[in-house]
């Protein structure tokens, strides 16, 4: 018998708005945190590594969960959706990998227009490698198909947004003006993600008797957004109930990082004193 492949019909809104704005919110929190930790570690020169860490999880959570919860959506008709859980597992390291290296660098190197460049190439690269990462974690039956020039568009929205990111890392630092980067920069995020699957098309070898996706593919899924979704809790108390915030200590202004090595050696980074310490309470 001849098995001949056709096309599916595919949808990315399988429950409507509630996966894209879902996905959109988790972005957001992603980036709120990520910005907040990395003003934490530019106040702070002594604990620097340990919140550029804390941010770097948290922007890679919040980019991963945006991108499995608006997968939950994703839908091919006459066919089931399966996922393979280590390629799923891994695409998580590898978003919380790059964005590291992103935020390490200008973290500890600073702001400048080639640092930016450098940061903002590999961290975009790498979090389009998470995307398309997952997407191979995709079993279906049938094969699927990418639109290269579509492809190459997402490629450059995660470049712009991942550079984006990173100069509001260490350029925005007042509360009201983070949260409002974070909301931009969500949009950029799941921007990415939705261009990304544009690209998609499926060619089915064979019809499932099914056409929607499956309880057992949902629970999968929220399964595997518990561990990121309470990183992202976690990050959220630390930030908002820091002890020195509690305990309504002052703290010196963010000082801008200048080149240096980024470990051994006596302090990195001197913090510069202000004129007048500013209180930490009141802002998160």
């Amino acid at each position: 018998m001849t098995v001949t492949a056709s096309a599916a019909t595919v949808s990315d809104f399988y429950y409507g708005a509630v996966t894209p704005v879902a996905a959109y919110l988790m972005a957001c929190l992603g980036a709120a945190l990520g910005l907040r930790c990395t003003t934490r570690s530019l106040r702070r020169p002594q604990h620097r590594a340990r919140w550029l860490a804390l941010g770097a999880v948290s922007i890679g959570c919040g980019i991963w969960t945006m991108h499995f919860i608006a997968m939950i959506g994703f839908s091919v008709e006459g066919a089931l959706v399966n996922y393979d859980a280590t390629k799923t597992l891994l695409s998580l390291v590898v978003a919380i990998a790059v964005v590291a290296v992103g935020v390490f660098l200008v973290g500890y190197r600073g702001g400048s227009p080639l640092n930016l460049g450098v940061a903002g190439t590999v961290t975009g690269l790498g979090v389009a490698a998470m995307h398309y990462l997952g997407m191979a974690a995709i079993h279906t039956n049938g094969t699927l198909h990418y639109d290269a020039a579509t492809v190459a568009l997402s490629i450059v929205i995660a470049v712009a947004a991942a550079t984006a990111a990173l100069w509001a890392a260490v350029s925005i630092h007042a509360l009201w003006a983070s949260l409002g980067a974070s909301l931009v920069m969500g949009v950029a995020v799941t921007g990415m993600h939705y261009t990304g699957m544009a690209a998609v098309s499926v060619h089915l070898t064979n019809v499932a008797g099914a056409s929607q996706s499956s309880a057992d593919l949902v629970a999968f899924l929220l399964v595997m957004l518990a561990g990121p979704l309470l990183v992202l809790l976690v990050a959220a108390v630390i930030v908002m109930f820091d002890p020195d915030m509690m305990l309504g200590e002052t703290e010196p202004k963010a000082s801008v990082p200048v080149p240096a090595p980024m470990f051994g050696g006596g302090s990195v980074f001197p913090a510069k004193q202000p004129a007048e310490p500013s209180q930490s309470r009141g802002s998160w």
